[in-house]
């Protein structure tokens, strides 16, 4: 899910819906909450039919990202899990990277061809392309490799037999590198509410690995928590990165779209991919193991589909709605994910590792209602000021 952080954090959302609190299908439309409309008030129809639009529309971008990453969630586990019939595995990180980055690009670049061709302005590529005019390209660079060495090693980890719901309850923890280069390099302060978070996290997420029961299918080895130990240091990295990113093409005075980000960022993505599995051999054992495997290949371009449809209902909510809502449905699908894995993927947990898990999921939902606590009180602010 490439720059996932930055279209949650709302870099990429542009309308209105930056000012919309966590359940905007309630919200007055716009029209009506100015000062010329407001002595004329409209029908209740008119009401009740904006109300159900906006209900609509968060149906469709939420149950979108719901069922795009869920999928996306098992087919990655379905993946590492999978054993050919000689008894060996699929590891082949950076190939499954390059695929995946693939995807996105070629989505992307339809959406661009698309936007550019139903729009009635041209610009200096011609009517056929919808990219941003003049958007530089040297800044995807950096974040394009941040990003694909994160998602690189979190699937090492999983191939190097750390299980699903440990490599992701561990990845909810990303702030605990980005708080760490922010105290050491940045002079920020933390109150007690954010270390509390990431203990939460962390410890529970120690808990239910080391408390899997003798019977399970998978046990998380050293090397897989090394890796995605990795994976939490380039997801530290990517949010520098991406700030820096946007600061850029601010000072440019350049406003990248959503599809923008997604193309370039994926492009470069793809493109240190294909350069470290060359290196590595990865990319010919790749093609051989999914040749002899078809079954898996069929995982991996699902899998790779769900991504890029999965960031552009992201990108869908976030354009519609405030980027809480979007932060809310995203890290709820996390929680979803390791429930499912658990359920249906054949996980053994003992008594402990449930309490491990109830703690880790307690510190991600923390997170949730300390920003909708948030928006509500600047809501409630700005509506006292007018």
């Amino acid at each position: 899910m490439s720059f996932e952080l930055s279209a949650r954090d709302g870099a990429s959302a542009t309308s209105e819906a930056d000012k919309a609190p966590l359940l905007p299908i309630h919200d007055v439309p716009a029209d009506a909450a100015s000062p010329a409309s407001s002595l004329n008030v409209g029908s209740s129809a008119a009401t009740n039919n904006d109300t159900k639009s906006r209900a609509m529309q968060l149906l469709f971008g939420a149950g979108g990202i719901y069922a795009s990453f869920l999928y996306y969630g098992s087919l990655q586990e379905d993946v590492f899990r999978y054993e050919s019939e000689d008894g060996t595995k699929f590891t082949h990180a950076w190939y499954l990277q390059v695929l995946e980055s693939l995807a996105n690009v070629i989505f992307g670049t339809i959406a661009l061809i698309v936007m550019g061709a139903s729009s009635n302005s041209k610009n200096s590529v011609g009517l056929w392309w919808g990219g941003t005019p003049n958007l530089p390209k040297k800044p995807f660079v950096s974040s394009g490799f941040s990003q694909v060495c994160s998602k690189a090693f979190t699937s090492l980890a999983l191939a190097n037999g750390l299980s699903f719901p440990v490599a992701t309850l561990a990845k909810s923890g990303k702030m605990a590198p980005v708080m760490l280069g922010s105290l050491i390099l940045g002079g920020a302060t933390y109150g007690l509410r954010e270390y509390l978070q990431v203990l939460a996290i962390i410890g529970g997420t120690a808990i239910l690995s080391m408390s899997k029961k003798k019977a399970s299918t998978s046990e998380s080895t050293p090397l897989g928590v090394v890796f995605i130990l990795l994976a939490l240091v380039m997801d530290g990295v990517t949010g520098g990165v991406q700030k820096r990113l946007l600061a850029d093409m601010k000072r440019v005075q350049v406003t990248p779209q959503p599809y923008d980000l997604m193309t370039y960022t994926n492009l470069f993505m793809m493109l240190f991919a294909l350069l470290i599995s060359f290196v590595l051999g990865e990319f010919s054992q790749g093609i051989a193991y999914c040749a002899s495997n078809p079954k898996v290949f069929s995982l991996i371009w699902k899998f790779s589909m769900c991504s890029a449809i999965g960031q552009s209902f992201i990108f869908y909510t976030v354009a519609r709605f405030d980027p809480l809502v979007c932060s809310t449905v995203t890290t709820t699908r996390k929680i979803l994910s390791v429930l499912y894995s658990i359920l249906f993927k054949g996980h053994s947990i003992a008594g402990q590792g449930w309490l491990g898990l109830l703690l880790a999921i307690g510190g991600i939902a923390s997170e949730v209602v300390h920003k909708a606590m948030g928006a509500g009180k600047k809501k409630l602010k700005s509506l006292g000021s007018s």
